[in-house]
């Protein structure tokens, strides 16, 4: 049969599954004044630590290092920078950290070879200097190696997972990624500073790399609802993450 005049033959509909864009997460730009502050304070954290971290100190069973209760700072500020200014931010931030954590062992390094009084006074200030500061150079590539290791594959989680999840999931990825760049940390600053701080059987590297380990991811966990709080706050005074998580 023939169609009628002015009617078209049916043809099968043809329907096309559009895929929404892909979001990226939102993060602000690194150029303010919030960013420098997080940076400069990891920064004298990471020098504070490895100026502590050349004493040897027993809690008890524990071993540990006069560096223990500072740590931890510089990893929450790193996850706090991770997530809000992003990866290649955190990347930074490490590598200005230590920088000026290599700038410190030079000037100490100086300052005990500059020539100094040769009273009983000053030969027994010359002696603390070389045995206080004098091993820090030995923490700093302990710390170098273990940090960087450590803090971007904690700021490489935490980014991985919050192209997954946006906004949602802080709490996941605060404690997700901080497993994974404490337990490298520990295991590579422990095994290399050891010496510099007087460990010298397998036992008593293993107490100080369990506890360094369990104190330093404890505390970052402890410290989840303030880290949530300061990320909140940031997000909402950086105007330019506001910006990117309207566009988002």
């Amino acid at each position: 049969m023939r169609p009628r005049h002015g009617c078209r033959p049916y043809t099968a509909a043809v329907t096309q599954t559009v895929e929404a864009p892909h979001q990226s997460p939102a993060y602000a730009s690194r150029g303010s004044s919030h960013f420098d502050i997080l940076v400069a304070l990891m920064a004298v954290v990471i020098v504070l630590s490895n100026i502590g971290a050349s004493k040897g100190v027993v809690l008890g069973p524990i071993i540990t290092d006069g560096g223990f209760f500072l740590f931890p700072i510089a990893y929450i500020v790193g996850d706090v920078i991770s997530e809000v200014y992003g990866f290649k931010a955190a990347r930074r931030a490490t590598l200005m950290g230590f920088g000026a954590a290599l700038f410190a062992v030079v000037c100490f390094w100086i300052m005990i070879k500059l020539p100094g009084f040769t009273d009983d006074y000053g030969v027994a200030k010359q002696a603390a200097l070389e045995g206080a500061p004098g091993p820090v150079w030995q923490i700093v590539l302990a710390s170098v190696l273990g940090f960087v290791a450590g803090q971007l594959s904690n700021a490489w989680v935490m980014s991985r997972l919050k192209a997954r999840t946006h906004e949602r999931g802080l709490v996941l990825r605060l404690m997700g990624s901080t497993g994974v760049g404490e337990a490298l940390d520990t295991i590579i600053f422990c095994t290399i500073a050891a010496s510099a701080i007087g460990i010298t059987s397998f036992g008593q590297w293993a107490n100080y790399t369990f506890f360094g380990f369990l104190w330093k991811t404890l505390v970052e966990y402890a410290f989840v609802p303030v880290t949530r709080l300061v990320i909140g706050w940031l997000k909402q005074h950086e105007p330019s993450y506001q910006e990117a998580l309207a566009s988002a």
